[in-house]
């Protein structure tokens, strides 16, 4: 029987064979138990050299950003333990101990500094008020710092110079109702407000502030100069107009911005 063309044909397109003497081998064991020894080994001499050595080891703590607080108050608030792994340092922990027992920082960075350092960048609280603690005998004549958050955060026998004094007057029945209605810390943050708001001229001119309830704010300048400032809305309208009236009216003593669309100043 002959086989035309056309079938020979068709049989030589068939599927391709495998080269002879190539076939596809699977792992011998003994190539995975090699593979698995090299990776033990090599995760093992990982963890050693982290945990282990003395080459990645916490030895030196370095300090920044301070100003009234000390190097050396930070190292012994922030107690890194010297001698550890670094890998071991538990960062978050020592930043969260440092705010405990400093509350004049603010914030905090601690980065591991390879090989061996731990560096702590600090970030103070600055006052922007302070308050005369005088309630209590062990505390008279100090003097408590207020941050432009609020946070009523060190106590100094000295006021720091170029800081108002918040005076809030709770005797008044004005400022007991406030008191009773906002509380102690809503007025003081309320006086924040103020101060953040001043032109800069008038802050350093500013002796104190004076809360008698939450919408009656006054400034004591220095001169025996007085300012009704009002609420602390509105804040950045009434500085404008504050700043205008000062210029308008040079040798009055007394200014009221409590309406900046009606302001008013009076005596000379």
């Amino acid at each position: 029987m002959t086989v035309d063309a056309s079938e020979r044909k068709k049989s030589k397109s068939g599927p391709p064979r495998p080269p002879r003497g190539r076939r596809l081998r699977l792992p011998r064991p003994l190539t995975l138990i090699l593979s698995g020894i090299a990776l033990l080994l090599l995760g093992a001499g990982t963890v050693w050299l982290l945990y282990g050595s003395q080459w990645l080891r916490a030895e030196r703590v370095t300090t920044s950003g301070t100003e009234v607080l000390t190097p050396a108050q930070v190292r012994a608030a922030a107690a890194v333990p010297v001698g550890a792994p670094m890998i071991s340092v538990d960062t978050d922990a020592i930043a969260d101990r440092l705010r405990r027992k400093l509350p004049r920082i603010d914030s905090v960075d601690v980065a591991r500094s390879w090989l061996h350092g731990i560096a702590l960048k600090v970030t103070e609280r600055k006052p922007v008020l302070i308050v005369k603690n005088g309630e209590s005998v062990s505390n008279s004549g100090k003097f408590v710092e207020v941050d432009a958050k609020g946070v009523r955060f060190a106590t100094v026998s000295k006021a720091p110079q170029g800081v108002p004094r918040l005076e809030l007057t709770p005797d008044q029945s004005g400022a007991a109702a406030s008191l009773r209605r906002f509380g102690t810390d809503a007025l003081v943050r309320e006086a924040v407000r103020v101060a953040g708001d001043l032109p800069r001229a008038v802050a350093r001119d500013t002796r104190a502030i004076k809360v008698r309830s939450y919408d009656s704010v006054s400034l004591d300048l220095s001169g025996g100069r007085t300012v009704a400032w009002g609420s602390g809305e509105k804040g950045g309208t009434k500085a404008t107009t504050l700043v205008a009236l000062m210029k308008a009216a040079p040798k009055a003593r007394h200014f009221d911005v409590s309406v900046p669309t009606a302001p008013a100043s009076s005596g000379s």
